[in-house]
């Protein structure tokens, strides 16, 4: 897998040294009024869980520079926690945190061997990026490999979450089980659930490459 060559663009998304994940303090206490276990912080605030409720991986920030971007040398491969989840949550753009619906829908970028040609069913945890950004997402990005699956979805309706299940064992709260596959909302293990990444469901989307896209947005008509 290569490595983007030195560059003033990194995506809004990408972890930077220094941003480490926070101490853990999780607790597992009763829901009222169900009663059922549930994983907290013991210092919990608001912005801890997300619109469905589900806890949150801490991760501290860098400072930001004059344009209000996070600074430090970028980890490429990793993406925040929370930028992750702002960007996927308000369908911004990874790179330049703008609107990322463009005249033809939203962009949704995957590895070259991510999916099958055929499927009909993708669930992503990359967020969207815009026009102006999906040549640059491409190229910056390792996993992407500079020649991505382009996915041009009408709809992306929330899915899920990545994240690490959490229960009761000899050291107390411990992790128990790391699913492979995101948590749908309502799976019944949520309540113990610890998110990292958000997850959407692409509806009405087709396939089609960069230079594709690249065309087919110069043709659009402006949003």
């Amino acid at each position: 897998m290569r490595t983007p060559t030195k560059s003033a663009l990194v995506p809004y998304v990408t972890l930077r040294e220094g941003e480490e994940g926070a101490p853990d303090n999780l607790i597992i206490a009763p829901e009222w009024p169900s009663k059922r276990p549930r994983l907290r912080y013991a210092d919990e605030e608001r912005d801890d869980r997300d619109v469905r409720g589900v806890l949150w991986a801490r991760c501290s920030h860098t400072p930001r520079d004059s344009r209000g971007m996070p600074t430090g040398k970028p980890r490429w491969k990793l993406m925040h926690p929370s930028r992750q989840r702002e960007t996927m949550q308000e369908l911004r753009c990874q790179v330049c945190v703008r609107p990322a619906r463009t005249p033809l829908g939203f962009i949704f970028l995957a590895g070259p061997d991510d999916y099958g040609p055929d499927e009909t069913s993708i669930i992503t945890g990359q967020p969207p990026v815009c026009a102006k950004h999906a040549r640059a997402a491409a190229r910056l990005c390792p996993h992407l490999d500079g020649q991505p699956m382009v996915f041009v979805a009408q709809s992306a309706p929330l899915y899920g979450v990545h994240g690490t299940l959490y229960g009761y064992g000899e050291n107390g709260v411990q992790v128990v089980a790391t699913p492979d596959s995101p948590l749908p909302y309502g799976h019944e293990n949520l309540p113990t659930f610890l998110a990292s990444q958000l997850v959407r469901r692409l509806g009405s989307f087709r396939l089609v490459d960069l230079d594709e896209l690249t065309q087919e947005l110069g043709d659009a008509p402006a949003a």
